[in-house]
């Protein structure tokens, strides 16, 4: 774990929880194929989780990259800065390189993080309204085309941009407006860990409060939100530091297993199959650990071994194998 700050990723919860037992503290994946995409169903207005799912739309003619650049100039400009958000926003899918640009503009970037700034007012107390969140959401979605392209990827997070979103995430509204931002920012994050080659991203999110923050968004945000959140963790916990780091300590590994667990007693009564599937890989995936499943031998929810979700599952013989690896790893002696 050398090179990692000390991290405060259970403060939240050592606040919240009190362990009943620790049969971790006083004991001293097999292969699977990582998660599909996340789909991109019920996705919001904006469209800030495109990247996750679905297909890009066509490429845009010679005539539109002119069109693109346009966009791109009136971003400088307040007075123009709002319909040239949404318009890239639409369209960042289609232009492959509109990350290069944005990246390397002058201005640009600078543009944009003062959108974002300019809503931190809003947030304490909770004053944000759905028209700055849909126009701050636009500016997120820019952000994560920056994120997800291989050249300006690694500058996006030498430059710690990402700081910049959690205010975001840190906020508990339930209100739409809210939601929409919390959603868009975890998009934003998404976006980076979903690289396959991201054992920098890995490094550079667990020198931050990022797992505690998806952790309680996993908890108490929305369906789909749950969804990007615990897909932050999933790929983080795929990562061999990643893993270690969670299961370093037995505060870092009660934290993420409290919140599975709960997600496991919520999902008895919401058979929401997504989140589901991404509960049983991090489990999984913990059970690589042999610390970590020595101690899910004692605090496994019930409902992941006693079929409870079999009808659910009828059909994903993915999902079906990884509970069954999991069950067989942790009855080995």
């Amino acid at each position: 774990m050398a090179g990692l700050l000390s991290p405060k990723p259970v403060n939240y919860y050592q606040q919240q929880h009190s362990p009943g037992y620790n049969p971790y503290i006083n004991r001293g994946l097999s292969a699977y194929s990582e998660t599909p995409p996340l789909g991109s169903a019920n996705l919001l207005p904006h469209q800030g989780l495109a990247q996750f799912g679905g297909s890009p739309t066509p490429g845009l003619t010679l005539q539109d990259d002119g069109k693109i650049a346009a966009l791109v100039v009136q971003l400088l400009d307040h007075s123009t800065r709002e319909g040239a958000l949404l318009e890239l926003s639409k369209k960042r899918e289609q232009y492959d390189d509109l990350a290069l640009i944005l990246w390397h503009s002058f201005g640009i970037m600078p543009a944009l993080l003062q959108e974002i700034i300019a809503v931190y007012p809003l947030l304490t107390p909770p004053n944000l309204t759905a028209h700055a969140s849909n126009r701050v959401c636009n500016a997120l979605a820019l952000l994560q085309c920056v994120a997800s392209h291989s050249e300006t990827r690694q500058l996006f997070l030498s430059a710690h941009i990402p700081l910049f979103l959690y205010p975001f995430l840190n906020t508990t509204s339930k209100t739409r407006p809210f939601e929409y931002l919390r959603l868009t920012s975890l998009g934003v994050i998404g976006a980076l860990v979903k690289q396959n080659d991201n054992n920098t991203v890995i490094h550079f999110l667990l020198s931050t409060e990022i797992i505690p923050l998806c952790l309680r968004i996993m908890e108490t945000g929305s369906e789909l939100s749950k969804t990007v959140a615990i897909f932050i963790v999933q790929k983080i916990l795929l990562d061999e530091t990643g893993l270690t780091y969670i299961c370093h300590t037995y505060e870092r590994f009660y934290a993420v297993g409290t919140v599975l667990s709960n997600m496991v007693n919520q999902l008895v009564e919401t058979q929401a199959v997504r989140l589901l599937k991404h509960v049983v890989r991090c489990y999984l995936r913990l059970s690589d650990n042999i610390r970590a499943r020595e101690a899910l031998r004692a605090c496994l929810p019930e409902p992941l071994r006693d079929n409870t979700f079999a009808a659910l599952l009828k059909g994903d013989m993915v999902t079906k194998r990884c509970l069954t690896t999991l069950l067989n790893n942790l009855n080995e002696p």
